[in-house]
């Protein structure tokens, strides 16, 4: 699991390792994480495709002959700019939300059990029918090296998010044509008001938050409902309950949409659709990380 230490993926693993006879590996960078008991930490650094490789493998040892049940694609960052870059070049939040993550699937493919289940966490961001600033086009090479004229900040996110539902997409079709019998599910937790996502905040705005910003969010999300500001608890639940099959999608569909606290099960933008689209991510994405397509 990635993103298990903090917001809803902290929140997701508490209902994980309370599952008897189960062990949680989770990648973080840096060290001093608390994590429930029946969970080992091991070093990941999502910004370097090397360290990535290190963390499959690491797991790859631990296990054996044992498969993995179940995979969640978790962590995400957004920056404020496209300016900073990875240890591989590649622009910071497009290698860490999507790279790393296209990277760990691939990687672990192999090693899921029959009736596993691989959980990616994408946004509503993704769509500009739902958020404004979702992307209409995607241009891959361009979020690995943007330029002056590139998407910034939530547009950029919103990119990269597009760049997690493709992936889902990718995935639950090779599963589909070499019947491998694993699930696949792009999972959008919607608003969440305390993650790290939302930024640093200051005392003024902790004092704000639930007596004016809340309530406003919440009159807003009564005409578009993408603006209700949920919780991490709620979120984490959620993923949680999708990843454990509490909750399970109707047929042929991947995106699940928590919309004020209750999944959903939209169909995605229609640039989401697009299976060329798909394809072309999948293709360009592999040279990046230097597998082959």
């Amino acid at each position: 699991m990635t993103g298990a230490t903090s917001g809803i993926g902290a929140e997701a693993l508490k209902h994980f390792a309370k599952l008897p006879d189960t062990k949680v590996y989770v990648g973080v960078r840096g060290s001093g994480r608390i994590v429930p008991k029946g969970t080992e930490v091991l070093p990941l650094d999502l910004s370097s495709l090397k360290s990535v490789h290190s963390f499959a493998d690491n797991i790859k040892q631990r296990l054996g002959n044992t498969k993995i049940d179940i995979l969640v694609l978790n962590a995400g960052v957004q920056a404020t700019d496209n300016k900073k870059r990875s240890e591989d070049g590649f622009e910071l939040t497009f290698a860490t939300n999507h790279l790393a993550h296209y990277l760990l699937a691939r990687l672990f493919l192999p090693n899921l059990a029959k009736g596993g289940k691989i959980v990616i966490t994408t946004s509503d961001s993704h769509d500009p029918a739902i958020i404004f600033f979702g992307p209409k086009t995607l241009a891959t090479k361009e979020l690995a090296y943007p330029n002056e004229d590139s998407p910034k900040g939530m547009r950029f996110y919103a990119a990269t998010k597009l760049c997690n539902l493709l992936t889902a997409r990718s995935l639950a079709s090779i599963n589909v044509e070499e019947n491998r019998s694993v699930g696949v599910i792009a999972y959008n937790p919607g608003l969440t008001g305390d993650t790290s996502l939302m930024g640093k905040q200051s005392v003024f705005i902790k004092i704000l938050l639930p007596v004016i910003i809340l309530p406003l969010f919440y009159v807003i999300s009564m005409f578009k409902p993408a603006f209700f500001m949920g919780t991490a608890k709620r979120s984490g639940e959620a993923l949680a309950e999708l990843a454990l099959g509490k909750v399970t999608l109707p047929t042929d569909k991947i995106y699940a949409s928590l919309v004020r606290g209750k999944l959903t099960f939209p169909n995605p933008s229609q640039l989401a659709q697009d299976n060329n689209t798909r394809d072309l991510l999948w293709k360009e994405s592999a040279k990046m990380v230097g597998l082959p397509e």
